[in-house]
Order: C-alpha cells, then sequence, then structure tokens
C-alpha cells in the first residue's frame, strides 16, 4: 500500500529522530513502514527524507560552517576539511563495492533487530570510557570514517558508531559530536546521490507527500539534533543503548 501525506509525515519524523539520535534511520524506517504496512516503489521518498535531514544538519552547525568556509586559507581549517574528506572517504568505497549486498540486508527485519542489538551494545560501552579531550588527528578522522561505513548497514546507528569511536579515541563529547555531523554533511548528501542515480526522472510522488516528507524530517530532525547535543553534554549517551537493546530483542522475538 502507497502511504498517504498522514503516513508520510510519521516516516518523515521519525528520519528525523533517528538520523540524529544514535539509534539508527535506516532500521526504525524499516520497522515502521512494516507497522504501517506501507510499501512505497522506488527510492523517491528516502532521498526527499535524507534531503531533510541533511537541511538539519547545515541549520544547527551552519556556525561551525561559515566559520571553516571563512578561515579556509588558515592550515588549521585546511586540516579539519581534509579530515572531514578522509574519514568520508571509507564509506564511499563499502557504499559503492557493497550496495547491492547492502540493499539485500534492508529486506530481511530479522538482520535490522540484529543490528539495533548490536549499536545498542556499543553504546553502551561509552559509559564505561574514560573522559579525554585530546585534538583530532588524521589517524582518528580514518578511524572514525570505518565506524561510519560500517553503518550503512541498515539497524547500524552512523552517529552512535562516529561518537562512541571518537570519544573511545580520546575526543571529548562535544567534538566527537561536531566532527561526527560534519561527517555527516557528506555522507547523506552521497546516499541522497547514490539513490538519485537509480531512478530516472523526476520525482513520481504526489506534492503534499513531497513537502509533507521534507519539512516533517527537517523540522524534527532539528529539535532531535540538540537534544542529542545536550544529552552528550550531560553524559547521558549510553541510554540510547539501552533503547536500542529492547527495540532490537522486541523485533527479532516477535
Amino acid at each position: 500500500m502507497e502511504m498517504n501525506i498522514f503516513e508520510s509525515i510519521i516516516l518523515g519524523s521519525v528520519q528525523g529522530v533517528t538520523e540524529f539520535l544514535p539509534i539508527s534511520s535506516s532500521g526504525h524506517l524499516i520497522i515502521f513502514q512494516s507497522l504501517l504496512n506501507v510499501k512505497q516503489p522506488g527510492n523517491d521518498f528516502e532521498v526527499l527524507v535524507h534531503l531533510g535531514t541533511l537541511g538539519s544538519v547545515i541549520f544547527v552547525f551552519y556556525k561551525d560552517i561559515l566559520a571553516l568556509i571563512k578561515n579556509l586559507q588558515k592550515k588549521e581549517s585546511q586540516n579539519y576539511i581534509q579530515m572531514i574528506i578522509l574519514g568520508t572517504i571509507p564509506a564511499v568505497i563499502i557504499g559503492l563495492y557493497f550496495k547491492s549486498y547492502i540493499k539485500m540486508l534492508f529486506e530481511s527485519i530479522n538482520n535490522v533487530a540484529i543490528a539495533l542489538i548490536f549499536t545498542g551494545s556499543v553504546l553502551i560501552t561509552t559509559l564505561f570510557i574514560e573522559r579525554k579531550d585530546y585534538k583530532i588527528s588524521f589517524k582518528m578522522a580514518l578511524f572514525i570514517g570505518i565506524a561510519q561505513s560500517i553503518a550503512i548497514v541498515p539497524g547500524i546507528s552512523r552517529s552512535g558508531m562516529t561518537i562512541s569511536t571518537a570519544m573511545l579515541l580520546g575526543l571529548s563529547s562535544k567534538n566527537a559530536a561536531k566532527f561526527s555531523f560534519m561527517l555527516a554533511i557528506p555522507a547523506i548528501s552521497g546516499a541522497g546521490i547514490l539513490t538519485i542515480i537509480d531512478f530516472n526522472g523526476g520525482f513520481s510522488l504526489p506534492y503534499e507527500i513531497i513537502l509533507s516528507s521534507l519539512f516533517s524530517s527537517f523540522i524534527v530532525g532539528v529539535f532531535s539534533l540538540k537534544l542529542l547535543l545536550n544529552l552528550l553534554s550531560v553524559g547521558k549517551f549510553h541510554f540510547f543503548g539501552l533503547y536500542c537493546l529492547v527495540v532490537g530483542f522486541i523485533t527479532l522475538i516477535k
């Protein structure tokens, strides 16, 4: 059954929440589509909600983005941009060469459940990480990028893997989140480009579905991103791990 405007708002909101909170957007979209009995043909909807959440990142981090652009002549800014590029490369390689296999994983809700349990386990380990405040290096950027590439699997959270890895390597929660979401800009853009390549022509969805999915994912994405940053600042990141474990086990035994 194709979605209506109410279902597009629900799914757009799910994307907005789960793209940034470390609980896996792809996994939750699969679960909610199953619950709503919605099967949207093609990749149009996926492109739209990714565009919405991309807008959320740019909106929340626009000061940091502008600062990088204004200070392009400074070595520090150049190094940071190079680290973002380096951290993006592993996901590009995985996305291009394992794309067909990854698509198969989207067909099994049990695979999603297992991946959510894995995500939850990783997030809970952050409770035991000794808090440090090292300066990010190219080596760290590469390891964080590898963690991001693993999150291409549905059910494994991109933000969860990148922030957890960054904190494990010694970045503060604030700097870990900043680098994670700077990495999200090329990652989400790349995912959108790949899905656009899969279909020819423009969007086949009705305009009301296009607008509702775009705006719901953007608006909810802004609020969820700010919520995550606040929770990170007070050391509550591992709580999301418990949520992922519960959802994963419930989905697995259903």
